[in-house]
């Protein structure tokens, strides 16, 4: 794994800053460093909405088909939602991982020894909001840190929707 990182991230020399050739400088790496972040932002923000998406609709659809009872079914989707939003922190976690031991784009410090394993705890913390603070965010991976929090406030909120409407569907009416 640290061997493709290092040939995507070094060899070709991709930096917060973007690509660059030996020995040139951007006239604005600042702006270029912010616009590099944002785009890797926005990509990572869609793969998790498309991945959340298709799974409520795919959870959705197996619900309708279920004939066991409602109760079951409830477990089904409660376990589907947690299976998506535990995919969506590994995706975000692998993200801090390779930004981590990049060059440029910020460290992760405090009670951190650089493992995948510490970038998905911190990942949790972050994606539920929990936010312990014994990992703490410097540089270019703060901005991934508060999308990474509203992300996953705003897909938490759209589980629990999808799951009350498919309690809802259950109760009796009064």
């Amino acid at each position: 794994r640290q061997r493709i990182y290092y040939t995507i991230f070094n060899r070709f020399r991709i930096t917060p800053a973007g690509f660059q050739a030996s020995g040139s400088t951007p006239l604005d790496a600042t702006h270029d460093t912010l616009l590099n972040v944002m785009l890797l932002n926005i990509l990572l923000v869609c793969a998790v909405v498309a991945i959340h998406n298709e799974v409520l609709i795919r959870l959705s659809s197996l619900l309708g088909r279920m004939r066991q009872s409602h109760h079951f079914r409830l477990i089904v989707a409660v376990l589907g939602c947690l299976t998506a939003h535990a995919l969506q922190v590994w995706i975000f976690a692998t993200a801090f991982y390779f930004m981590h031991h990049a060059d440029g784009w910020g460290q992760l410090l405090g009670n951190f020894n650089g493992s995948m394993l510490d970038c998905t705890y911190f990942s949790f913390t972050t994606f539920t909001t929990l936010g312990y603070g014994d990992i703490e965010a410097v540089g270019m991976l703060r901005h991934l840190t508060g999308i990474e929090a509203l992300t996953g406030l705003v897909l938490i909120t759209w589980s629990a929707s999808f799951l009350f409407l498919e309690m809802q569907r259950y109760w009796p009416t009064r």
